[in-house]
């Protein structure tokens, strides 16, 4: 029965201020995570052409980088390598070199920005000559208990370096429970596990296997076998229950927003510390419309991170977490 004319809804979005006094959810520059690309080199940036805006960086570069994200409340990254081809392997061994590119970055980021979040990717298919997240057996099956391993000795010599969260990526079966344990016995008691629970099939990740490099080593390969099929939903939960039984501390689903039911289901169900990847398609699709003139892109990208957080979302990772910043700094 309608109460029409004594409510009218309105009257509360008539003026500016009564519709920020009444503004039910908010995303804030502390919120953003920025995933980064780095590389060897030094005063080295480089441009991804499938992602305007975004480019590798020397670590050198980096650090500049993330000065400019401290000023504007930005407090953590999410950290990938581009390694050279010659240094990749069936096994991805250089994943746990505590040489390798992202473990100098973490240190050099520790002693200059001791208080910017660094949650760097745990994964192997930027070091696999074949682009898998995990080690191949003679007939081409990932070997998931052999690729678990690998990817514990990864996230330990992350660790060592400084990493404050690692993140696993892999969606291999139990590599939570070896992490947690792996960290646990090596005295890293605090550092944290962001763990990609749901992380499905999907085709909006093309322009970020160009970014890391292991688009040319995948090829017409995919990943099904182990990461979700897009049509499912009650089996998300299942994931997120086990990766948490595990040891998980914040859960990941990845893609955004073709996913942000999964990402309601999972904060309504669980009630913790959940984020969500506006992953490499979902920018490249804004930013190619924005650049024709046929969104606004200040406006839209907005609305899209907002439709994250009103979902459940804690923490949203997106490559325009420098331009959200600067554009909540303004307004």
């Amino acid at each position: 029965m309608s109460n029409y004319p004594y409510t009218r809804l309105r009257r509360l979005r008539t003026q500016a201020f009564s519709r920020d006094l009444t503004q039910e959810h908010h995303v804030k520059a502390s919120d953003l995570v920025l995933p980064v690309f780095i590389q060897e080199g030094t005063r080295k940036r480089t441009a991804v052409e499938v992602m305007p805006g975004v480019e590798r960086l020397s670590i050198d570069e980096l650090l500049h980088e993330i000065e400019t994200l401290e000023a504007l409340g930005v407090r953590a990254i999410n950290l990938y390598a581009k390694i050279d081809q010659e240094k990749k392997n069936n096994d991805g061994s250089e994943a746990y070199n505590e040489q390798g590119l992202a473990q100098r970055a973490i240190r050099e980021i520790k002693v200059r920005f001791p208080k910017m979040g660094v949650m760097p990717d745990v994964a192997l298919d930027p070091y696999t000559s074949h682009g898998q997240d995990g080690i191949l057996d003679e007939q081409g099956r990932i070997l998931n208990d052999e690729s678990v391993q690998a990817m514990t000795m990864q996230a330990l010599s992350l660790a060592d370096a400084g990493a404050d969260i690692v993140a696993p990526s892999d969606m291999m079966d139990g590599r939570t429970l070896s992490i947690r344990e792996g960290l646990e016995a090596a005295g890293f008691i605090d550092v944290g596990i962001l763990a990609y629970a749901a992380k499905y099939a999907s085709n909006f990740y093309g322009p970020f296997r160009e970014a890391v490099g292991s688009n040319t080593n995948l090829g017409q390969a995919d990943k099904r076998t182990y990461q979700m099929n897009p049509a499912n939903s009650d089996e998300a939960l299942r994931e997120v229950q086990l990766d948490l039984e595990e040891g998980a501390d914040i859960i990941m689903v990845k893609p955004g927003m073709p996913y942000l039911d999964i990402v309601h289901r999972v904060k309504t169900e669980f009630g913790v510390p959940v984020a969500v990847y506006q992953v490499s398609g979902e920018y490249a699709m804004l930013k190619a419309a924005s650049q024709k003139g046929w969104l606004n892109e200040q406006k839209t990208v907005l609305e899209a991170v907002l439709g994250m957080k009103r979902a459940g979302a804690d923490m949203i990772f997106t490559y325009y977490a420098k331009d959200i910043a600067k554009w909540l700094k303004e307004s």
